[in-house]
């Protein structure tokens, strides 16, 4: 029988095949005029960020913002984005990885803000992390965060889109705890998946990969 930390790597490795399948539509020859190239970075130079041979789009997405206000590829444009899903309720995993960026964003303070990275926390957990509640929670870290959520199944298929996954586990007394991807996900300034930084997280590597590469591909 498949122990849950068996069946997540089995949706993972799914849910990263359909986000590649759908990105290789999304470029083939005849479809939507080729995207811009990969930015100008020899990977060896990176410590924490591993680049893709290829960009990758993401499906259009709408997701609810802390303030109420919708969260769309557009509100992304223009800054390199890190992604992280989690959930308030998570007691190790996502506190140390929001503690883990605050760090690196405190050394993008003295950057130009316009090509200052961002972070980006989406909660998949909904049904007890209100927007408001996801947004109280980020600022907790840091309060640049951005922080969003959505009711299914926008919530799953922007998951999906990015090749992360998530599912809620049931816990004895009839609370539940949610199992997610702990992977952060790196989109470049024109919206598109370029990347991943996989634990164990190093602070100073994230901000020097980032910083570098806002500054060759702002």
């Amino acid at each position: 029988m498949f122990n849950r930390n068996t069946l997540l790597i089995l949706l993972a490795a799914l849910a990263a095949g359909l986000g590649l399948w759908a990105a290789q539509g999304a470029f083939a020859p005849g479809g939507a005029p080729a995207p811009a190239a990969m930015p100008a970075v020899d990977p060896a130079r990176l410590k924490a960020v591993r680049l893709f041979p290829a960009p990758r789009a993401i499906a259009p997405f709408a997701l609810q913002q802390s303030d109420g206000s919708p969260l769309e590829p557009a509100e992304l444009a223009g800054r390199w984005t890190v992604v992280f899903l989690g959930f308030t309720h998570c007691p190790d995993v996502c506190p140390t990885t929001l503690t883990d960026l605050s760090r690196a964003q405190k050394a993008w303070d003295n950057l130009p803000e316009a090509r200052r990275p961002q972070v980006l926390f989406v909660s998949v957990d909904p049904e007890r992390d209100s927007p408001e509640k996801t947004g109280e929670y980020a600022a907790y870290f840091h309060p640049a965060t951005l922080a969003a959520t959505a009711p299914e199944p926008a919530l799953g298929q922007f998951a999906t889109s990015l090749g992360m996954v998530y599912m809620k586990v049931p816990l004895e007394g009839g609370d539940y705890t949610m199992d997610h991807s702990n992977a952060l996900v790196v989109l470049d300034p024109q919206g598109r998946q370029v990347g991943l930084i996989r634990p164990p997280l190093v602070p100073d590597d994230i901000a020097a990969d980032l910083a570098m590469l806002a500054e060759v591909a702002p």
